[in-house]
């Protein structure tokens, strides 16, 4: 004899299942007081009903890749329905953007964006700006480490500085240029007193790749794309950018306590709408993805990934970025050249 299995539903739906009482309740008062229109609740509990195309403006194998594939796992679970990623990589994550901008603002396609896209505005690869779009959540924020070939002569940062120093436009550095990867590079290089030679790259996976292969010295690279190659004996890592040292790479010593207090260098991925979206869709999107931020399994995921979930809801997100906005306008300079 069969038997018809209950299998459990995803939270979101599970939630909107227990929401249906009150909404069946709520419509029975309103036809009862010779209305026909459904409440609002009811109509809130409607999005969304179908899938959110979610635009990652990087190639895959990168740090924002392998983040927001993990978002776009648990998106099923947690915002009711898939988030299916599409990755458009070009001009410093722009051009994705570009595209992300002219979408409808229905709520139905998001996009990922970083500190890169202040950077890429600052410098004038984009006139997009993070105002350009409706923040909605933040969650995951990413260390940055110094890297360099695990063949290369430098065993230590202090090494690599003082060759840095002594051999002005020699070492060639991996980066996206224009992006927040040559703003931690300037960084490194007006806190030594260096000059690097830039090689431009389309994302953290291609420039990582090169330098495994030994077409550039050094870059700056994260737990998600650089540690496989670091375990491997391909790369090294020199410095981490974290207040502390990370769990993941405990050998790793951090700028700060090398002496450098201001390379506080970290990448935090958020998602944001076009501009225009429904306040109340926005607000949704953004208690589900405070929901995934708390939920162990996702936390765990992130971390493995050489991450930190860093929940910031859509104000506090917006501030951050104008925050951020204005710190690199004022370095903006370094990046001319």
């Amino acid at each position: 004899m069969f038997h018809d299995v209950l299998l459990p539903a995803p939270r979101k739906r599970l939630g909107r299942l227990l929401a249906s009482g009150a909404a069946i309740a709520s419509l029975a008062v309103g036809l009862g007081a010779g209305g026909l229109t459904v409440s609002q609740s009811a109509q809130a509990d409607d999005y969304p009903d179908h899938a959110i195309e979610f635009i990652v403006p990087w190639s895959p194998g990168g740090g924002s890749d392998a983040l927001m594939r993990i978002i776009s796992n648990a998106a099923p679970e947690f915002v009711g329905q898939p988030m299916p990623v599409i990755n458009m990589p070009g001009v410093s994550g722009t051009i994705g953007l570009k595209e992300l901008a002219q979408k409808d603002p229905d709520g139905y396609t998001v996009g990922q964006i970083h500190e890169g896209l202040m950077a890429a505005n600052a410098t004038g690869l984009t006139t997009l700006n993070w105002d350009d779009f409706q923040p909605v959540a933040s969650l995951a924020s990413s260390p940055q480490y110094l890297v360099v070939n695990a063949d290369s002569d430098w065993k230590t940062f202090d090494e690599f500085a003082k060759y840095a120093k002594a051999h002005p436009g020699e070492i060639r550095i991996g980066a996206t240029l224009g992006g927040i990867p040559h703003v931690h590079a300037a960084m490194i290089e007006d806190a030594i007193g260096a000059q690097f030679r830039y090689v431009g790259f389309e994302g953290t996976g291609a420039r990582i790749r090169s330098l495994v292969g030994g077409h550039i010295d050094a870059s700056i690279g994260d737990i998600s794309s650089s540690l496989e190659f670091v375990k491997n004996g391909d790369l090294r890592f020199l410095a981490v950018g974290s207040k502390a040292r990370l769990e993941q790479t405990p050998d790793v010593p951090t700028f700060r306590e090398l002496g450098y207090d201001n390379l506080d260098m970290s990448i935090n991925r958020g998602i944001v709408a076009p501009k225009g979206i429904d306040p109340a869709r926005v607000e949704t999107l953004a208690k589900d993805f405070e929901a995934m931020s708390e939920d162990p399994a996702f936390v765990d995921r992130v971390n493995k990934a050489g991450a930190e979930v860093e929940f910031m809801g859509p104000q506090a997100y917006a501030d951050y970025l104008a925050d951020v906005d204005g710190t690199i306008k004022r370095l903006s300079g370094k990046l001319a050249r």
